[in-house]
């Protein structure tokens, strides 16, 4: 009885191992055409859905570990899984692509009357100080200190509105139209402390 059954085992570990030589090849190709999948999504999922490539990285290299150490069975039973991983974040990073692609497109709209209308604040702005400057009573509801304040905040919106047009120029426009924004609410309060009409 003895005999038999270890004849029996030795059987049964020859047939596993001919079993697993039988699915080295199909685990071999799991893996690759997962690696491949994988590839041709990973700089747009990197840009829009980067935790979620990380995690599905982590999973490709649990699978390939899996693979180094002989055990083909759990590499074709994790590849069901994984190749939906990868679908699932090919579907998150193309989502969140065209978000991102139609806040471009708005910010790029909101550019256009932004792009004229901050210039003339500014210019507005720079006159005023400039008049200001050169009289000798600073008119009712104008301080000293607000004049000097809108000196030194009208450099700071140079600046800003110069950061705003690189990145319009670099085609951010959704970095572009933040600043530009931020511009010109502060030429707003500026004008306002200057006397001057924003509208």
């Amino acid at each position: 009885m003895k005999k038999q059954s270890a004849w029996l085992l030795a059987s049964l570990a020859a047939l596993v191992l001919v079993g697993c030589a039988g699915q080295k090849e199909p685990a071999e190709r799991a893996i690759a055409s997962a690696e491949s999948a994988l590839a041709e999504i990973h700089d747009s999922a990197q840009k829009y859905a980067s935790d979620q490539l990380q995690a599905v990285e982590a999973q490709l290299a649990g699978v390939k570990d899996s693979f180094t150490k002989g055990d083909y069975k759990g590499v074709l039973a994790a590849a069901p899984a994984l190749t939906s991983a990868i679908s699932g974040l090919k579907d998150t990073a193309e989502g969140k692509q065209k978000d991102a692609e139609a806040a471009t497109a708005q910010a790029k709209d909101a550019w256009g009357p932004l792009s004229t209308e901050v210039p003339n604040m500014v210019t507005a702005i720079q006159s005023r100080v400039d008049t200001l400057s050169k009289s000798h009573h600073l008119p009712k509801g104008v301080s000293k200190d607000g004049l000097a304040s809108a000196k030194s905040g009208l450099d700071a919106m140079k600046t800003a509105w110069s950061d705003a047009s690189n990145a319009a120029t670099s085609g951010d426009f959704t970095t572009a139209v933040s600043k530009a924004q931020a511009v010109k609410a502060q030429a707003a309060d500026i004008m306002k402390s200057l006397g001057m009409s924003s509208g």
